[in-house]
């Protein structure tokens, strides 16, 4: 009979989830610089690359802490989101309104890892791993720091420029 799967069978399935979005989107970053027009929007996607490398690092410390090792799992959402993305540059690339679908293509991204990272942290803590937790929460924390920051720039130049 196969065994009964638990929270740290989630735990660490979700986590390979994760590991390999960061990854997918460490590819992503440069290609959503490239196509930026804002100078602001091309240096906040470069300053997410180096914090997205962070990220992978911390993902690598939280597998060594519960023993297994680093590998990824594809995650088809990360694909799918990523992919609207590349269609909105293909289609907007050079328009006023590019800007605008890079932020809300990279919103996208951002709400998907505040959502797996709010929850890793929560089973992290249930399942009493308090060092997976105080990394989760640091990466959660800049996952919406990066969230305001890209809805600053939509509101106060992407939006007006696309709809002028």
């Amino acid at each position: 009979m196969a065994k009964e799967k638990t929270l740290d069978d989630l735990f660490y399935d979700t986590l390979k989830d994760i590991y390999f979005a960061e990854r997918q989107i460490l590819r992503a970053l440069p290609k959503m610089a490239r196509a930026a027009q804002s100078q602001e929007l091309k240096a906040g996607f470069e300053k997410h690359r180096e914090q997205t490398e962070g990220h992978v690092e911390r993902l690598q410390q939280v597998f060594e802490l519960v023993g297994k090792r680093a590998q990824g799992k594809t995650c088809e959402a990360i694909q799918g989101i990523i992919a609207e993305g590349e269609e909105i540059i293909e289609e907007f690339k050079g328009s006023p309104a590019i800007d605008a679908g890079l932020i809300s293509a990279a919103q996208a991204v951002e709400h998907y890892e505040i959502a797996r990272y709010g929850t890793l942290k929560t089973w992290a803590q249930t399942l009493g791993k308090k060092d997976a937790v105080a990394l989760l929460d640091k990466t959660l924390q800049e996952e919406t720091a990066t969230d305001k920051t890209l809805t600053q720039l939509a509101t106060t130049a992407a939006n007006q420029k696309a709809a002028a």
